[in-house]
């Protein structure tokens, strides 16, 4: 993780001194991603029910198994997006100084940090960028389940802003590299992008428990077609 960090330092460091400069980053990022996947023996597989569309906004949702969702979804992604993630990734050493200038961070145990998620989540969305979302909010902790329940704050933020949402699968990033320091194994990482669904239309009151759902629905059939 840090080799990358170090060998371009300069180069982020200028980076993410404007939002306006943040596409030079993201780029930087995808590089850093590819780096320490392969590097780790991990090899991506990436199958897309459709391509993004460049300069088009989305809401990425998928699931959360590991801390290598981070690379993969960086690596699935051509369009800038920044994450809503953990408050607790800015303290990694190096990779949490960019982490923390470049994302959204939240304190799910604060109710004031949740609300300054959505104000920050809006103002990224009306520059252009698009915002990736692990629904289920963290990665939990019991191995029997496949997907945990979902959280609102994903498909509230694209129904307010009309944006799309573009459910991910991870199918192998628990297996290669889980939480449990004693598991894992180099292989291949595969990941599939479903079909983008548009929100015109939608209301928060209206659609969005339904909404939620059914993109949950798209990726847990997924995952346990993959086990068949």
């Amino acid at each position: 993780m840090a080799i990358p960090i170090l060998v371009l330092f300069p180069v982020i460091f200028i980076s993410v001194l404007k939002e306006r400069w943040y596409p030079l980053f993201f780029a930087i990022a995808r590089f850093w991603s590819a780096f320490i996947l392969y590097g780790m023996g991990f090899w991506p597989s990436i199958t897309r029910e459709e391509p993004m569309i460049k300069g088009k906004s989305y809401m990425l949702v998928a699931n959360h198994t590991s801390m290598t969702d981070i690379m993969m979804m960086l690596i699935i992604a051509k369009n800038p997006f920044v994450f809503v993630g953990k408050a607790e990734l800015a303290k990694i050493p190096l990779f949490g100084f960019f982490y923390k200038r470049t994302n959204i961070l939240v304190d799910r145990s604060n109710a004031r940090s949740r609300k300054a998620v959505f104000d920050r989540a809006s103002a990224r969305l009306k520059s252009g960028v698009s915002i990736c979302i692990f629904p289920e909010g963290g990665v939990t902790e019991d191995e029997n389940v496949l997907l945990d329940s979902f959280k609102d704050g994903a498909f509230r933020l694209a129904i307010e802003h009309q944006i799309a949402v573009m459910p991910v699968t991870l199918f192998d990033n628990k297996k290669r590299f889980p939480f449990d320091f004693f598991k894992g194994s180099p292989g291949r990482m595969r990941a599939h992008t479903h079909q983008a669904i548009e929100t015109v239309g939608m209301t928060v009151l209206g659609d969005k428990a339904r909404f939620r759902e059914s993109v949950r629905t798209t990726i847990l059939t997924a995952l346990e077609n993959d086990l068949k």
